[in-house]
């Protein structure tokens, strides 16, 4: 029988205001680096654009004329000065556009999620809020959740600190929210591998992560 993992829900006061006991089937705390790695490889190679390009001798300007005759000269054979031996010649096996996109199977996209959550909870860097309400829709009011839960960093202007993943996001966390340097805020349905591995801390809300758990299931 697997044994149950269960975490502390703190309030915006920084208080904990009770216990979740997390599904087993999801959180088991078996942490797979080889899926996570292949995960993150894989949005990594989706991010990049594959816009280099070279020019070949075929497609360099000009070089139309034979610059000496064959014979006669004392000097080596020369058919075109876009050789790629010359200055402002073509590029011999240079770069050109091309797609770096691939697709990882479902199964193990999935698997990579859990395990990021997994070690994530066996870092202790997984937080659970019980909610984020904002009043009103200043930053120093969302600032002070922060300090309260005591996850403002050193340095304040350090990015991927923190990750915030909600259940929704209404106007007032929209714009609370937007100019904290140190956390970035997303969807918990929406959320994958490279987020959760390259962030110090997650912060997920009771029903972000409930939304987690019935998507890994």
């Amino acid at each position: 029988m697997k044994e149950v993992i269960s975490l502390p829900i703190y309030s915006c006061e920084g208080n904990q205001i009770d216990t979740l006991k997390l599904n087993s089937a999801v959180f088991d705390g078996i942490v797979n680096s080889d899926v996570i790695y292949q995960a993150v490889n894989a949005f990594r190679a989706n991010q990049r654009k594959g816009l280099a390009s070279t020019k070949t001798r075929g497609e360099v300007s000009g070089g139309g004329k034979k610059p000496w005759k064959q014979k006669g000269t004392g000097r080596a054979r020369v058919g075109s000065i876009r050789s790629p031996l010359w200055r402002h010649g073509g590029v011999i096996f240079g770069p050109h556009p091309r797609d770096f996109y691939y697709k990882l199977p479902k199964k193990i996209k999935l698997l990579a999620l859990k395990s990021s959550l997994n070690s994530k909870i066996k870092e202790n860097d997984l937080i659970v809020l019980d909610d984020l309400k904002l009043g009103t829709p200043k930053t120093k009011e969302a600032v002070k959740v922060f300090s309260n839960l005591k996850l403002i960093p050193i340095n304040e202007k350090k990015r991927n600190s923190l990750l915030l993943l909600l259940d929704k996001i209404d106007e007032n966390q929209k714009r609370g929210l937007h100019n904290i340097s140190f956390l970035n805020v997303d969807l918990a349905k929406d959320t994958h591998v490279y987020d959760i591995m390259s962030h110090k801390k997650i912060i997920i809300t009771k029903n972000g992560l409930s939304q987690i758990t019935d998507r890994l299931k």
